[in-house]
């Protein structure tokens, strides 16, 4: 009899065979077991989710009307004699790794996360396993975050001297993780905190579980001479835009892991960039695996074939899996990055 494994990648997405149920899926399927609010991990068409509670307003707020449970961390939920449970994943607030155990066997699926702790989502936890499914958005030697007081003590000076300069400060990041990461750390002593409709709206939704400043949102009405001086949270899709050009004269940055390559801000025509990920960096990935204890890795996206060949040079039953995850890939076009990085 041939051996099937506790979860199998499809067409749909990461499948439970037990237990009839995907994590993560990509296509439309009756249940769903979703890690986190972003919209490449939980995605519109299924029958059933079910999440963390702390997830629930957020992918409501994302999707609609859609028949969701909330579920606890390590809160324990059996289905068809398979259990599961959440697990922090630290990755933005309500994200969670998903264990999955039966006969004995554990697997942990971690959809996207980083083990430090940014102040606003649950810390990461690391799950014992067997089996563990990770992500390697950032599995390259060359990337090594700073630890966060130091970027936001950059940041924040940034925004000073650019207030000295007589210049709005215009800072991207996603409006879904990144942009209330900001808004927690940017110094309001400093001046207005103004935002987007997308990362206010999405900002609102959070605010009733983390406590951040004020912040004003930015309207038709609003006049670029109240922006001067001031700092205003966007998402990367406005860089160039209309909505951005009527701010003359801004400075802008970007806050990503991509800003770690020389180039990345370049060709975005950024002015500044902070090295900022919601994702573990190289260090952080491989002491995530060593403390899972965990046998077999298998790696979902970013740089997969890198790094799995470095986990089997380590000793590791490691492999690699297609999905249709994109980490933070979506910030910057990616596009030549490895010839950059020394």
């Amino acid at each position: 009899m041939s051996y099937r494994p506790l979860l199998e990648f499809t067409e749909k997405g990461i499948y439970c065979d037990v237990a009839k149920v995907y994590l993560d899926p990509w296509k439309p399927v009756d249940k769903a077991i979703i890690t986190h609010g972003h919209a490449d991990h939980s995605r519109w068409g299924h029958k059933q989710y079910i999440t963390h509670h702390t997830n629930i307003p957020i992918i409501q707020h994302r999707l609609g009307d859609i028949f969701v449970t909330g579920k606890e961390y390590g809160e324990t939920f059996t289905i068809n004699n398979v259990k599961f449970s959440f697990h922090p994943a630290g990755h933005i607030i309500g994200s969670s790794q998903i264990r999955v155990e039966h006969k004995g066997e554990v697997w942990v699926f971690t959809g996207d996360y980083k083990i430090e702790d940014d102040g606003i989502s649950t810390p990461y936890e690391p799950v014992k396993c067997h089996t563990f499914i990770t992500e390697c958005t950032f599995g390259l030697p060359a990337f090594k975050w700073a630890p966060q007081e130091e970027v936001f003590r950059d940041i924040n000076q940034w925004w000073s001297e650019n207030q000295t300069e007589g210049k709005t400060s215009i800072l991207f990041g996603y409006s879904l993780g990144k942009a209330q990461r900001l808004l927690k750390y940017v110094n309001p002593e400093i001046g207005k905190i103004y935002t987007h409709g997308a990362i206010e709206n999405m900002t609102n939704v959070i605010r009733p579980m983390v406590s951040f400043p004020k912040t004003t949102l930015i309207t038709r009405e609003t006049k670029k001479e109240e922006l001067i001086g001031n700092i205003v949270i966007a998402p990367p899709s406005t860089h160039g835009s209309t909505w951005i050009r009527k701010m003359v004269p801004y400075v802008t940055a970007s806050a990503s892991g991509w800003m770690a390559f020389r180039g990345a801000r370049r060709r975005r025509a950024i002015d500044k960039g902070f090295v900022l990920s919601d994702h573990c960096d190289w260090d952080g990935l491989l002491t995530a695996i060593k403390e899972t204890e965990a046998t077999k890795v298998i790696t979902t996206h970013g740089y997969t074939e890198i790094f799995s060949k470095y986990l089997r040079e380590l000793g590791y039953d490691a492999r690699t899996e297609k999905t249709q995850y994109e980490g933070e890939l979506a910030e910057i076009d990616t596009k030549k990055e490895s010839e950059v990085i020394e």
